[in-house]
């Protein structure tokens, strides 16, 4: 056994690391979860036998055990023997650390320099172990790298020792330890000698996109025009030029680290006019949406590149005015029992005075839509008098499947006030109901137009209740909240009274 395992480390020793050539067409599928799938094609020269490669053209964000390296054609046999990944390029912290214990020159001014024997770097490596394996292993990495004190390198100088570098180090060369790019190393196995073209896979952090919308409505109408764009952003450490970009849009379920908050068969057609193909497509793929950039784009590290997935006018939408008129705490309930909440008196009178304004879009072919939208932010903007467009409003929108409706809130209306009263409130705990009466009061300050709200009124009591006595119709729209549908004239000033009776 022993001479088996001599055998191999000699046989390692003995090799000559070749550095791999990569081919220049590159893809990626970025997922809208701060992460990214990147493939690209290595080329190989391997001899029979064990063969030691590396490559330099990998992320700094590299998930070094998602790595998949692989002929895709299936006719080169190979296994991997070793895999190793190095993410610490050099720097002068890095150098210091790696000089620990020896002397080495230190410039001064432009005619001195003095030696100096580096006690300790100050350096602090492993980060990545840091966040992997917890506060006492962080403490003691500090610790033993000096940043107890600060961070600052020790180094002798004439006998004596200083808690910062006497100048500006000059070091011999680069040590054997030292890369100058992250690097991944492997050493194969192949059955026979062979030139391939490999296929590099892994999970890369530090590249995200997302979708936003901006909504355009002339000045009278409600009629919108759209147009989507994808946001792409790349802090990864690598640039990827002329990349085949897809984006992942959905829901996919991914173990992050540390403490990291957490991308139909038809193509976008609707864009408009002479061009020939649309900028990105769409189709379903397993239980998500994949988007596919026809056309290779180059994505430079530190780089937000934006492209124009969707163009549409004419969208019909819906303007609403909702008012839900109790404001209530719920931070302040959390955790109280539902019996505590039906006996609390006090519980959901607060008012709030505010209309909201609402968007209603339907996302189906007759609207001009009927594509799956990913989540991202929706701008709206109105056109004035003068021709110029003025922001209204923007919110968030989640992902939105074919044939759904989307509803977005843009802000409050300033014509429009509603306020909300309990006039009436009897509870018999010994007998199990409670009576609750409320009158709801609209104003509408316009000038000219005639408005419809919607008043939702939450039965938040309990479960079981029963509209005894109401002063207009009402909509059931789930197990305990109804919806009035009023409308108020410009200057009008509408009641709307109700009771409702709870039993338990």
């Amino acid at each position: 056994m022993k001479y088996g395992i001599m055998h191999l480390i000699g046989g390692i020793v003995a090799m000559s690391a070749v550095m791999t050539e990569v081919a220049a067409d590159a893809s990626l599928t970025i997922y809208n979860q701060n992460f990214a799938v990147v493939r690209e094609n290595i080329n190989l020269d391997l001899k029979k036998g064990e063969n030691e490669i590396q490559t330099t053209e990998v992320t700094a964000h590299l998930e070094p055990d998602s790595v998949i390296l692989r002929d895709p054609e299936g006719k080169h046999n190979f296994r991997i023997l070793e895999q190793n990944y190095r993410a610490d390029p050099v720097s002068q912290g890095l150098l210091l650390s790696l000089y620990e214990g020896k002397e080495i020159a230190f410039l001064v001014d432009k005619d001195k320099v003095v030696r100096g024997k580096i006690i300790r770097s100050g350096y602090v490596p492993h980060q990545s172990g840091m966040q992997r394996y917890g506060q006492s292993y962080t403490m003691r990495q500090r610790f033993y790298s000096s940043q107890a004190s600060g961070g600052q390198p020790i180094i002798e100088v004439d006998g004596q020792l200083r808690f910062s570098l006497p100048g500006k180090p000059l070091f011999p060369a680069l040590t054997d330890d030292s890369i100058l790019k992250p690097t991944l190393h492997w050493v194969l196995e192949a059955e026979r000698p062979g030139k391939l073209t490999a296929e590099l896979a892994y999970v890369s952090g530090g590249m995200s996109w997302e979708a936003s919308y901006n909504l355009a409505s002339p000045e009278k109408d409600d009629q919108i025009d759209i147009v989507g764009w994808v946001t792409m952003d790349n802090q990864c450490g690598k640039t990827f030029a002329d990349a085949h970009v897809k984006l992942m849009a959905g829901d996919v379920s991914k173990i992050q680290p540390g403490n990291q908050n957490l991308m139909r068969r038809k193509e976008m057609s609707l864009l408009a006019g002479s061009m020939k193909a649309p900028p990105v497509s769409e189709k379903s793929f397993d239980e998500y949406h994949l988007y596919t950039l026809h056309r290779p784009v180059t994505l430079r590290d530190r780089e937000t590149k934006q492209v124009e997935f969707i163009r549409v006018n004419g969208v019909k939408s819906t303007r609403l005015y909702l008012y839900d008129g109790a404001q209530i705490n719920y931070n302040r309930y959390r955790g109280h029992s539902p019996e505590s909440i039906r006996n609390d008196r006090s519980y959901g009178i607060k008012c709030n005075p505010k209309v909201w304004v609402m968007r209603e879009i339907e996302n189906n072919e007759k609207n001009g839509l009927g594509i799956p939208l990913p989540a991202g932010r929706v701008r709206f903007y109105r056109q004035d008098d003068d021709g110029r467009l003025e922001f209204t409003g923007e919110n968030m929108i989640d992902h939105t499947p074919k044939d759904e409706t989307l509803r977005i809130y843009t802000g409050n209306a300033f014509d429009l006030v509603g306020s909300r009263v309990r006039t009436n409130y009897q509870l018999d705990s010994h007998r199990r109901w409670c009576d609750e009466s409320f009158e709801i009061t609209l104003r509408n300050r316009k000038e000219k137009d005639t408005v419809e709200v919607r008043v939702i009124e939450r039965l938040y009591r309990w479960s079981n209740w029963e509209i005894a006595e109401k002063s207009d119709p009402f909509r059931k729209i789930d197990s305990r909240t109804i919806e009035f549908r009023v409308q108020v004239a410009p200057g009008e000033e509408k009641k709307i009274s109700y009771k409702v009776h709870y039993s338990w």
